[in-house]
Parts: structure tokens; sequence; C-alpha cells
């Protein structure tokens, strides 16, 4: 269980648990003012339920494939105080079909390829790209994104390489980069890249989770997740 200011997270039927980098998109990203949000793989629906602490207006879909973290999702948004603006569906991004498409779109996404495979199925569907491969994941997001929309994903560099090089041949750009690192003497492990249909110069900035000593969170980071840790 992990408990945020305004809401919990139970995650004992979740193959993916709530992690710092997972926080930081949800804290980060530009959920807008009112409007509509879709959560891709919303796991345990900690980005859907961040989205709506952050945008108090907003109506927000989750969608998961796996059942059992669907449900876990559910039960999530139903102990909080969000459940009306918040709906949970199970399927494959694939096949989701709402009746409008949406002023923004969150994804923190499988990404593993070539790694071992897990025993357990949920763990795979997770964390492999095999039920999501990026170029499904862009014509979901083509699909279901508005003109003037933006699009928040994060995954590690060489992944984020990669799809913002697919999503270019669809005309979406990245105009925002935050690169994420442990502390200043450790590279960047994850990359939360902000799409959109427009040109122009990309914003790029770092992150750092802790201090050199590598245990003080720095001020940057207890400033953007102070309204959700309660550590802060």
């Amino acid at each position: 269980m992990f408990r945020f200011k305004q809401f919990t997270i139970r995650q004992d039927r979740t193959a993916m648990k709530v992690c710092t980098d997972a926080c930081v998109l949800g804290a980060y990203a530009d959920v807008g003012v009112g409007g509509r949000i879709l959560d891709i793989g919303t796991g345990t629906g900690l980005l859907a339920l961040m989205a709506a602490q952050r945008n108090e207006t907003a109506l927000i879909d989750a969608v998961e494939i796996d059942e059992a973290a669907a449900q876990q999702a559910r039960e999530n948004v139903a102990a909080s105080s969000f459940t009306e603006r918040v709906w949970v569906v199970q399927s494959r991004v694939q096949a989701f079909a709402p009746a409008r498409v949406y002023d923004r779109i969150l994804t923190n996404p499988p990404f593993y390829t070539n790694h071992l495979r897990s025993p357990d199925a949920a763990v795979n569907r997770a964390l492999h790209t095999d039920d999501l491969p990026g170029t499904e994941l862009i014509e979901a997001v083509v699909r279901l994104l508005k003109q003037d929309g933006q699009w928040w994903i994060l995954l590690p560099p060489y992944e984020a390489g990669q799809l913002a090089r697919q999503a270019a041949t669809v005309g979406l750009k990245p105009f925002r980069r935050l690169h994420l690192r442990h502390h200043v003497r450790k590279p960047v492990f994850r990359l939360i890249t902000g799409f959109a249909y427009q040109e122009g110069n990309v914003v790029d900035e770092t992150l750092d989770i802790y201090e050199p000593d590598g245990r003080t969170y720095t001020q940057p980071f207890r400033a953007l997740l102070t309204d959700f840790y309660l550590i802060f």
C-alpha cells in the first residue's frame, strides 16, 4: 500500500508497482484545465488519480489490459474523492473506442523487448512491449488525441529516442523533455517527453531526485512532489 496526501494506492494485485519515476510523470506532465484526459495502461490507477488531483474538473478515462490490475485500479478510484470523474476500462488500447478524443494522454508504458521473461504473465504484460509495441501505441495516440492536445510519456532514454523518431513520421513532435537522474553523478535513467502536433524548439530540463549523498531529496524534487508525498 502506498499512501499519498489525497488518495491511497493498493497494489497487491498489480504487477506494476508505484515507483518514483511514475510519480514524477504524474506531477510534471501538463494536465491542463478541465477537458478530458486518457491514461493508457493505468495499472494501479496512479497517474489517473494524480491527474484528477491536479486538474480539478477534468474527466479521466483509465485503460488497463490486465483484469486484476483494472479491478484494483477501480477499487483505488472508488476509495478516493475522485470517483465521479475517473473511470477505469479494462481493454487493450488498440480496441478502445470511446465516443470522444482527449486533450491530454498520459502513458507509462512497458518498454522491455529482449529481456528475460518472468513466469508471471501479468509481470510480462506490464514490463514487455509484446501487447503494446511502439508503433501500435502511436497509432492509438493519433486516433485518440485532439489536434491541439498533448501526449506525455515516460521511457528510458534510448527507447524515448526511438519513439520520438517513430512519432515524427505522424507529425507528433517533442516540445518538452525532463531528464530524470538519481543524482548529479548518475546518468539520466528516464526521460519524460511531451509530444504535440506543433513545430518549435524543445524545452529540456533535468531533475535530480537526490543530493550527491544519495539520500537527501533535492529541493526541486520536494517542490514537485509536495502535493502528493506524505513525507514532504
